[in-house]
């Protein structure tokens, strides 16, 4: 009977409760080139490109893309050392009605605004299949200089775990 009702208890939860990634690990090796997507300059990009710095990746549905702004703006107004710490936006391309060339002018725009940025476009939700990340959602990964996970949420972060997103980071500088 215990079994049943614990059952019932996690289907009824969300699916973005199960989508972080595990903390402490590095993840699968992610190559996202030609069709799969690669950076907006139409260059490929690899997962093994986090490691050596600590690292922010946000993984964002083109519809959800600005609901952690309020994390990427507590980030650019730290500073950090750019020798020591980068970022990345991997947007799911597949994840949007809104067609492909709106969605790179978007990117285009926002590298203007975030200049140290890697922007990235997933279009085959390879991050959602080999990593377990939310589809149709926005996650926020922190990296340490070895490429493994210490900080992992998915949906809009609230001003506590915006805190403890950027302590990940300095405590891992």
């Amino acid at each position: 009977m215990r079994l049943w009702i614990l059952f019932f208890v996690m289907s009824c939860l969300p699916f973005s409760v199960f989508a972080e990634l595990p903390l402490g690990q590095v993840p699968p090796l992610i190559e996202l080139s030609g069709d799969q997507g690669g950076r907006i300059n139409g260059e490929s990009w690899s997962s093994s490109e986090l490691k050596g710095m600590v690292f922010a990746l946000f993984y964002a549905d083109p519809d959800e893309a600005d609901l952690n702004n309020a994390a990427s703006e507590a980030i650019k107004a730290e500073d950090f050392d750019k020798e020591k710490f980068g970022s990345v936006a991997v947007i799911n391309m597949a994840a949007t009605w809104l067609p492909n060339f709106a969605i790179q002018m978007k990117l285009e725009s926002k590298q203007q605004d975030y200049p140290n940025t890697v922007y990235v476009k997933d279009m085959d939700k390879i991050l959602v299949q080999s990593w377990n990340l939310a589809d149709h959602s926005n996650d926020v990964l922190i990296f340490d200089r070895q490429g493994k996970v210490v900080f992992s949420v998915d949906g809009q972060l609230n001003q506590a775990q915006i805190e403890e997103m950027l302590k990940s980071i300095r405590n891992n500088l």
